[in-house]
């Protein structure tokens, strides 16, 4: 499995070749890393595709389970990513002893976390009612919630034991079972959507039953991997048992919750847009779907990267090398934004046949298309934000990163966007164009306001290093 040699001589190498250098370390880690964010994405396709054959029901129903408790999921895994900065700074350190201890309390922590999603999902009918949900989808839904409920406490488990591996440099073992994940789950939704080998048809329902055991599948593995495989024995991740030790755990919390928080506040915004969207009739809501889910997947290659960003910066602090660190994040912002160009340059010139791939309707494809064209214009923002949000992981500042993350989505992006879609405030509503030119708005403060605390924290860095030495 891939490991990123720590190369402290790179700091004699010439400016273009320490990019270069650099450049290749982050791709090492980063594309691993989108392999398994697009696998795990396509297992959400896979459970809509094969559901939808089931019947209009059964797909209305595990959308609506999704749209539940894929933000319960975004909240949990949030929380947990504070382990892979404080692994990453003890590997830089070259404290793999350390390393162990830390683990075995966010292993405590992702049970809690872990249990508390589980109860949430259990305990989400209310809310369908709330949403004056089709009372024939109710029952549905919920038990499909309570399939991948089961599964939760081994999503936050496996979360914990990847952000190790990403945290020491391994980032394949992740892409690994994500694709294996991926194969497993295919046959599993046949065997409970259709009921084989002794299991009753459970129609869409059986989607979520099917990703549960696919979880404990994948966290099973990864335990097993990085228990037996060589390159995890000096961290002694399994090599003894300890109570939870609730100051190491606050620790935790201390960063991680700021972390899940300021990715449900992301994620949930564009909820309140749909539903905000949802009064201006299908056709716009179509043309919305259709945008954001173009966009949803074009933004996993910069999400990957802030990840591996994390992790490069929080190795160089372990090794006393606050300059490489901002170096780091400074390639990785540069590379997020060289993908910006094309990603947005794409959009812009194929926004009409990207709209027909997902359907045939002239009008929904208009809509899409002059969507996607804002879309296009917010990738600078949004590779900016999120590169600066990884690089301030890997600083452990996470708290100001979340005030700054919902003042700019909350405060500024989402208000501006109903000023300027659906009231007369700043002349005639616009429609799903104000709400997105919103969403372009609140992406570009989250950009401006981390970068420049991003900037702040290096420079605090190395002069902490600087009078230490």
């Amino acid at each position: 499995m891939n490991s990123v040699p720590d190369q402290p001589a790179a700091v004699s190498l010439t400016r273009p070749a320490r990019v270069r250098l650099e450049f290749k370390n982050l791709l090492a880690l980063a594309v691993p890393i989108i392999i398994a964010q697009l696998a795990t994405t396509a297992m959400g396709f896979v459970d809509a595709v094969m559901a939808g054959r089931v019947g209009p029901k059964d797909l209305a129903a595990v959308a609506l389970g999704n749209s539940i408790w894929v933000p319960v999921f975004l909240l949990m895994t949030g929380t947990l990513l504070a382990t892979t900065p404080k692994v990453a700074q003890r590997f830089g350190a070259g404290k793999h002893s350390e390393i162990g201890p830390i683990v075995r309390q966010a292993l405590w922590l992702a049970l809690v976390v872990g249990l508390i999603a589980t109860a949430m999902l259990l305990a989400a009918e209310p809310i369908l009612h709330l949403m004056k949900v089709d009372p024939e989808l109710i029952g549905p839904c919920m038990q499909y919630l309570h399939g991948i409920a089961s599964g939760l406490p081994a999503v936050a488990f496996y979360h914990v034991l990847r952000c190790t591996s990403d945290g020491i440099g391994r980032t394949r073992p992740a892409m690994v079972l994500g694709l294996c994940g991926l194969a497993l789950n295919i046959p599993l939704n046949y065997i409970f959507i259709y009921g084989h080998f002794g299991v009753p048809a459970m129609g869409g329902v059986g989607c979520g039953w099917a990703t549960a055991i696919v979880m404990w599948v994948m966290a099973l593995g990864l335990a097993g991997y990085e228990r037996w495989a060589p390159a995890y024995r000096s961290s002694e991740l399994f090599s003894r048992f300890d109570w939870p030790q609730w100051p190491v755990i606050k620790r935790l919390l201390s960063i991680g919750l700021p972390i899940g928080i300021a990715v449900f506040a992301e994620s949930s915004i564009f909820a309140v847009i749909a539903l905000l969207i949802g009064s201006l009739g299908a056709t716009v809501v179509a043309g919305h779907q259709i945008a954001l889910n173009v966009s949803s997947l074009v933004f996993m290659i910069p999400y990957s990267l802030g990840m591996a960003v994390t992790v490069r910066v929080g190795q160089a602090l372990g090794r006393e090398e606050p300059r490489e660190a901002r170096f780091a994040a400074g390639v990785g912002m540069g590379t997020a934004l060289a993908y910006a160009c094309l990603s947005a340059s794409l959009m812009l010139l194929l926004r009409e046949p990207i709209a027909a791939i997902y359907t045939a309707d002239p009008t929904v494809i208009h809509i899409a298309a002059m969507l996607i064209v804002y879309s296009a214009l917010f990738q600078f923002s949004d590779a900016i934000q999120v590169t600066a949000a990884g690089a301030l992981r890997g600083y452990q500042d996470t708290r100001v990163t979340m005030i700054l993350t919902l003042f700019a989505y909350w405060g500024i992006g989402l208000p501006v966007g109903y000023a300027l879609g659906l009231t007369d405030w700043l002349g005639e509503p616009r429609g799903p164009s104000g709400l997105w030119q919103g969403l372009i708005v609140g992406l570009s403060c989250a950009a401006l306001m981390l970068s420049i605390r991003l900037t702040r924290s290096a420079r605090k860095r190395i002069r902490i290093s600087r009078s230490a030495g």
